[in-house]
């Protein structure tokens, strides 16, 4: 069995068919999405257009549930101010098909694996899409936030970083994101947008466990051009904060 982990797509439709296109000679039996599909970006109708195509299962992100219902907050710097702006817009192109897809993606996703293993799927953590596991998160707080939770591996995105760690009996990893990776460097505070796409392949089979967490490049002249066409908000702005991969 050989399974595809994508996440946090943000409307970026050129990274996701990058991410199709890779896998698409891979043999994967299945795609699994872990949520944040349409917001921050020039493409969200046509990125859940794409994912109701492939028919895959898709586990409800924070920004997913925020577009359903959008709430404007004070935010501490223009760029998320900015950002706020853009995903209003994005909730505004969605039609009320897209909104009703949007409300039939699960809160989590329990997947068997061949040999009595499982391979349990959230946005944030399971008991929370708006938790944050990172690679630096301690035990205790790791221990806190997986606990009640049975499986072999544990998946999820939000943070936008790629992470793979062993915790007691378990692997917990992060496929990144499809459509909005953050390259964090010295400092830490800033954050570039590279143009490259992330995801994880699972294999699994009776005699052996493989995770696999990969990084391709995207057409960033495809992605600022629609942008530029796409009428969002912000558009010269957000482009020039991207860079090629």
């Amino acid at each position: 069995m050989r399974l595809a982990l994508i996440s946090d797509i943000h409307g970026n439709h050129v990274a996701l068919e990058a991410v199709l296109s890779a896998i698409s000679p891979q043999n994967i039996s299945q795609v699994i999405c872990l949520g944040d599909v349409a917001s921050t970006g020039p493409q969200p109708c046509e990125v859940i257009k794409r994912l109701r195509e492939l028919g895959c299962p898709v586990v409800m992100g924070n920004m997913d549930a925020w577009l359903l219902q959008p709430e404007l907050k004070a935010q501490p710097d223009l760029r998320r101010q900015r950002w706020q702006e853009i995903d209003m817009w994005c909730a505004r192109q969605l039609s009320s098909a897209d909104r009703a897809y949007l409300s039939s993606f699960q809160s989590g996703i329990v997947y068997p694996l061949p040999n009595g293993k499982t391979l349990v799927c959230y946005h944030g953590s399971p008991r929370s899409y708006n938790e944050r596991i990172l690679p630096t998160t301690s035990e205790e707080e790791l221990e806190q936030a997986l606990a009640g939770a049975q499986g072999t591996l544990m998946v999820g995105g939000h943070t936008h970083v790629q992470m793979f760690r062993r915790f007691r009996d378990l692997l917990v990893f992060n496929p990144g994101s499809v459509g909005l990776a953050m390259d964090r460097v010295s400092p830490l505070s800033d954050i570039r947008q590279p143009a490259f796409a992330e995801y994880a392949l699972v294999e699994c089979d009776k005699a052996s466990l493989q995770v696999e967490l990969h990084r391709i490049a995207f057409d960033l002249q495809a992605f600022i051009q629609a942008m530029h066409a796409s009428g969002m908000p912000h558009a010269a702005w957000w482009a020039s904060h991207w860079h090629e991969a």
